[in-house]
């Protein structure tokens, strides 16, 4: 049998959430128009069976994560050195680049480079993502994403651009909306991994607690729900999650059973929590509703969900409050909790 870990990295929008969506068959991460949705390093397990005369028996584990991007806040530097600790880490890398969108390197004579140099220190951000895979000493695949939006005939000259800059082991095209390349894709893969044991259960998907996804589906319909700065400016924290008892017994046409959920939902301004609350609690509401229906499918229960806005001025340049987002640091403080009260 073969494992390891395969990290996925790329700009924000180069759809690295819908390609992990699509390997695991399961919704792993939360997934919308906007740039920097994904804010921490998740993990996506695939079991892939042995096929006769091509590959054997593998277990990957996918790692989504925070789009590669210039940090203007604590919160963004907090996301990019998840980048960096999952570099460290892993036995594949994925770059990948959105087909269909124009892409900004000095080596490929794109014009207005030269006007971009001056006005930042920072090279272009594709630029950035390249200058992060480099010296790696483990294989690093190419996968063009979206390229179901792009003509064939435009595929070749990206792909010539983007391999002068890195000598890729594999450059693999893809649609993960279509499923298009995706096994491909993970024969390639298999290929690469060393020989090795299980990570996780077979039958586990995510490394991820409920908790955690839960508060990534509010964060979702925040981010579907409102505009302007305040997807970016908004955090949701579970602060309570009471389950129904594993042992409750079901009648038969009974109710499922209930879970109940409070959730707090952060922001920076007054202004951006009277967007979040609505015209008499209209937008919260909808948040809530929207919100609701997704946890339900996930858990497979009933949810009773409450949410409520707290004002928490520039937490994203707090570095103590960002850190406090982190589900496994919010593991080891209920874990802490509950050996006191032990």
């Amino acid at each position: 049998m073969k494992s390891g870990f395969v990290a996925i990295l790329g700009r924000p929008n180069a759809g690295k959430s819908t390609l992990l969506n699509a390997l695991t068959g399961e919704k792993v991460a939360i997934v919308t128009a906007k740039p920097q949705t994904t804010r921490n390093r998740i993990a996506g397990v695939v079991e892939v069976p042995a096929k006769k005369k091509v590959h054997p028996a593998a277990q990957i584990v996918f790692v989504d994560t925070p789009g590669v991007h210039k940090p203007a806040s604590q919160l963004d530097r907090r996301m990019l050195q998840e980048v960096h600790e999952e570099l460290e880490t892993r036995d594949v890398v994925l770059v990948l680049i959105d087909a269909s969108r124009r892409v900004q390197l000095e080596a490929s004579g794109e014009p207005g480079q030269a006007h971009q140099r001056k006005s930042s220190n920072w090279a272009s951000e594709d630029e950035f993502l390249f200058s992060l895979i480099k010296g790696l000493d483990c294989p690093v695949f190419l996968v063009l994403t979206k390229i179901d939006l792009v003509a064939k005939d435009v595929l070749l000259p990206l792909i010539e651009t983007l391999t002068k800059q890195y000598s890729f082991a594999e450059v693999v095209p893809v649609s993960a909306r279509k499923k298009d390349g995706l096994d491909i894709l993970v024969r390639k893969i298999v290929d690469a991994l060393p020989v090795g044991e299980r990570f996780y259960p077979s039958d586990q998907y995510t490394d991820q607690p409920m908790r955690f996804m839960v508060a990534e589906l509010i964060r979702e319909r925040i981010l579907v729900e409102t505009g302007e700065e305040v997807p970016y400016a908004s955090a949701v924290v579970i602060e309570r999650f009471e389950e129904p008892p594993a042992d409750e017994p079901r009648k038969k046409n009974a109710k499922l059973p209930l879970t109940r959920i409070a959730a707090a939902i952060y922001c920076e301004r007054d202004g951006q929590k009277a967007i979040l609350i609505g015209k008499g609690g209209a937008k919260l509401k909808e948040i809530g509703t929207g919100a609701r229906k997704q946890i339900e499918s996930l858990l497979g229960t009933r949810v009773f969900l409450e949410l409520h806005v707290i004002v928490e001025p520039n937490w994203r340049e707090s570095r103590p409050f960002v850190d406090s987002l982190d589900w496994r640091r919010q593991l080891e403080a209920m874990t802490k909790k509950e050996d006191q009260r032990d």
